[in-house]
């Protein structure tokens, strides 16, 4: 019983992944069905297609269709009208065509990779004929005829099979990338008093870096979503900026933070340092999981009150003058962290309040589906 629940657990936590899966293999065999009987050339353009814009939520899903699209439309159009107009009768002639059908393509397609499509797409529609004994006018209409039947079938898939909304999407994600700036916070603070794992700090910082990446592509997805009315929920702005912003604090913290400070100041600052830690780590990591639940924000007084009792110590260090006589790059170093501990303040209050609105929106949309 208790290795079945931990493998339904397992799939339970991939089941977006999972859901993915489906949605491709349902969209490849319905492609292939949908090409089969209608009597397109190559199917397996249909079904290529299918599988590049069956993406992990709607909003990416619908991106990729309008890519794919433009692009295979521009390329059959370019390459339909080089074979027709310059017309060949040898294989340098046809050389000299993929030369001028390729290159102008693959410059835009480097410029705007959106269109990266419609090289290849002026290619078949060039060469198929060669091999089929068409001409270049019906190359053109049954490539683009196969992948809008690929495009198509993909895109209804996405829809209506298990579909994946990215602003559900960006719950776990920012929830995630929260753990990881508090993880981050910690060790950085850890380091003022008893040296820091520089190895797992770089780990850290690298699992943000890519973290954030991947939270801004599905916010995007997710806006995608909201302008045609997909989704509703919450503008993904606020939520961006705001984890961004502590991104940005956790880095100038670890630039206040790169050696120890003096053993005296430890002395004073040591259990204000640790409440801080401690209570902005919780705060983080309570924020992740009211995103992932959609419950209410975490208090966040326990904040207000820690770093109002760090404030107090460091007025009480520099006026019993230990920060004096020290050398410039330590004093520096400490108004830094000052500062930046004020600046992460306010962008967790503002953190506080955006949760607060996924939240209530959260609840908003279980009162409805309740009704």
């Amino acid at each position: 019983m208790t290795r079945a629940r931990e493998l339904f657990d397992q799939v339970r936590a991939r089941r977006t992944q999972l859901g993915l899966a489906i949605r491709v293999t349902v969209a490849a065999v319905a492609a292939y069905a949908i090409a089969s009987a209608l009597h397109l050339l190559l199917p397996l353009w249909a079904v290529l297609t299918s599988l590049i814009v069956t993406q992990m939520s709607v909003g990416r899903s619908l991106k990729a269709t309008r890519d794919y699209m433009l692009g295979t439309i521009g390329g059959a159009i370019y390459g339909g009208a080089i074979a027709i107009l310059i017309p060949y009768s040898s294989e340098t002639g046809l050389l000299g065509l993929l030369v001028l059908s390729v290159a102008p393509l693959a410059f835009i397609a480097a410029i705007n990779p959106s269109l990266s499509a419609a090289t290849v797409t002026a290619v078949i529609v060039l060469l198929v004929p060669t091999l089929h004994h068409a001409d270049p006018l019906t190359s053109a209409i049954d490539r683009v005829s196969e992948v809008a039947v690929g495009a198509i079938t993909g895109l209804v898939v996405s829809f209506l099979v298990l579909p994946s909304r990215a602003v559900r999407q960006i719950r776990a994600s920012a929830a995630k990338l929260l753990e990881l700036i508090a993880d981050a916070f910690t060790e950085l603070l850890a380091g003022l008093t008893r040296g820091r794992d520089n190895d797992a700090l770089h780990r850290i910082q690298d699992g943000i870096g890519a973290a954030m990446v991947n939270l801004n592509a599905i916010g995007s997805e997710a806006e995608r979503e909201r302008a045609v009315r997909l989704s509703s929920g919450p503008d993904t702005g606020p939520l961006l900026r705001t984890i961004l912003r502590l991104r940005h604090d956790v880095v100038m913290i670890g630039r206040a933070t790169v050696v120890p400070l003096p053993a005296d100041v430890q002395t004073r600052l040591a259990g204000p340092l640790t409440e801080v830690s401690t209570v902005i780590a919780r705060f983080l990591r309570s924020a992740a999981a009211a995103l992932r639940e959609g419950a209410g924000a975490p208090p966040i007084h326990p904040v207000h009150v820690a770093l109002q009792h760090y404030a107090e110590a460091v007025a009480a260090v520099r006026h019993d003058g230990l920060i004096r006589g020290q050398p410039a790059d330590t004093a520096e170093r400490f108004f830094a962290l000052g500062f930046s501990l004020e600046q992460m303040h306010q962008n967790l209050c503002d953190l506080d309040r955006v949760v607060g609105e996924w939240s209530e929106a959260s609840s908003d949309k279980s009162a409805r589906i309740a009704e």
